[in-house]
């Protein structure tokens, strides 16, 4: 059982030091026990009290990697129930499943659209995170073949997923130093695969149809110390595993239940034959609340709009998404290109630079670090007002690159334009430009400095 805010109080040094940043150690312990903080901001707790709270200072749903290198990724950590009350900590991965009885043609395809599917978008990198590997043939060589050819064609994650325990047991041997996930350990197999999964370090997948199944595997993997796992419990039903899902995220962050306090892995690909159908139930999952999704295909159609979706979702909503303060120069400005000003909201800024852009005319976009607020936001909040701006205006280094002292400000925040001159002096000039960034591309192509 998890220990109380008051058996947490126990074993902390009770100075009140305020140097975790809560008034007392009664509300730091309060707030641990919750699974809100980390044992670490405790600076003074003694080592004895550390391996007493370990368990304790976890979050409710327990991280695990999968994958080595830069591709690898984290899934769990996972603290609240809804995004709202704090936010979702580790992004859905999204596994592409491969039979091991397709074509070597149709493999390569799969293998490379995985390999190359990559997005920019509001400064991030959307991409698939894994490929999953089925044992569909039932063939130990088979599959052995393929996993083989596969892992030399990515340097992505891999999920092997096999009925077959001695087939598990030569790929853990096999690809350890990759660190796969292996799928799945369930109530036959479990004791044949405790110590080579122990002793290979990897993350293991259980399945089962109940939830008295999956915690009797889940605690039979505790007692040997493994806790790198990944929970697999339904039949393959948008319905129930929707149900299964909530559950047991319920489970682990409202009940504290440690055996269901696991990442989980579901598969619309296995729901429906529709792509359109399996990606709309890939959507639900994103949310409620699976760590990997398994997807039939690659197909830019299906995987981008899942993709943004889980970049919303899996933002911090207490912190606006934001760019870097700096000019940006877009289609190769020089010295006589308007410069335009603008705010470091990240929409804001990828909307604005896409209108110059599409305008090709060459412009100097400056962009100000207002907190990750928008336009009007920031100027009602102080942020974005002459002062500010000017002083910012003169240490960005504009006046070395632009030899026309003009500067083209949000129609929006049109108010500013007679103190911003008068702040900037010297000789500057402030145009108000339009107040809908579609208006941008007309607004450059006609306009004329001086």
């Amino acid at each position: 059982m998890p220990l109380s805010g008051l058996d947490i109080f126990k074993l902390l040094p009770k100075t009140n030091c305020k140097d975790c940043g809560f008034p007392t150690c009664l509300a730091f312990a309060m707030q641990l026990a919750a699974g809100k903080v980390e044992l670490e901001k405790c600076p003074h707790v003694s080592d004895q009290a550390k391996e007493s709270l370990s368990e304790a200072s976890q979050p409710p749903v327990l991280k695990v990697e999968i994958g080595v290198g830069e591709s690898m990724f984290k899934v769990g950590e996972e603290t609240v129930l809804f995004r709202h009350d704090r936010t979702f900590v580790n992004p859905n991965a999204f596994a592409v499943l491969i039979n091991d009885n397709e074509g070597d043609s149709e493999i390569e395809k799969k293998v490379n659209a995985v390999n190359n599917l990559k997005y920019e978008r509001v400064g991030q990198t959307l991409e698939l995170n894994a490929i999953f590997i089925k044992n569909t043939s039932n063939n130990k060589d088979t599959f052995l073949k393929i996993a083989e050819k596969i892992s030399s064609m990515t340097a992505k994650p891999l999920i092997f997923s096999s009925a077959d325990k001695d087939t598990l047991k030569t790929v853990l041997s096999l690809y350890k130093d990759r660190k796969p996930l292996i799928h799945a350990i369930d109530s036959s197999n479990i004791d044949d695969l405790l110590n080579p999964v122990k002793e290979s370090g990897c993350p293991v997948a259980v399945r089962a149809r109940s939830f008295d199944e999956i915690s009797s595997l889940t605690e039979k993997l505790r007692s040997s110390q493994i806790k790198s796992i990944i929970i697999d419990i339904g039949n393959r039903s948008l319905k129930e595993d929707f149900f299964n899902q909530i559950t047991m995220r319920r489970a682990a962050i409202v009940k504290k239940d440690r055996l269901f306090g696991y990442p989980t892995i579901v598969f619309p690909c296995d729901m429906t034959d529709d792509p359109l159908k399996e990606a709309l139930a890939a959507s639900v999952f994103v949310t409620k609340y699976a760590s990997i999704i398994v997807l039939s295909n690659a197909e830019p159609y299906n995987v981008f709009p899942l993709l943004v979706y889980r970049q919303n979702i899996y933002t911090d909503p207490r912190k606006p998404m934001a760019v870097e303060q700096k000019i940006y120069e877009i289609n190769n400005p020089g010295p006589d290109s308007p410069v335009l000003l603008t705010t470091n909201f990240s929409l804001t800024y990828f909307i604005i630079s896409g209108e110059i852009d599409s305008s090709k005319v060459p412009s100097w976009l400056i962009v100000m670090d207002v907190e990750g607020q928008s336009v009007l936001t920031a100027w009602a909040a102080g942020k974005f007002v002459p002062e500010l701006i000017a002083n910012y205006i003169k240490k960005s280094g504009i006046e070395q690159k632009a030899n026309s002292k003009e500067i083209i400000i949000p129609g929006y925040v049109a108010q500013l334009q007679g103190e911003l001159e008068d702040e900037l002096g010297d000789g500057w000039k402030v145009v108000v430009g339009p107040r809908e960034a579609g208006d941008v591309t007309k607004f450059l192509k006609n306009y004329k400095s001086g």
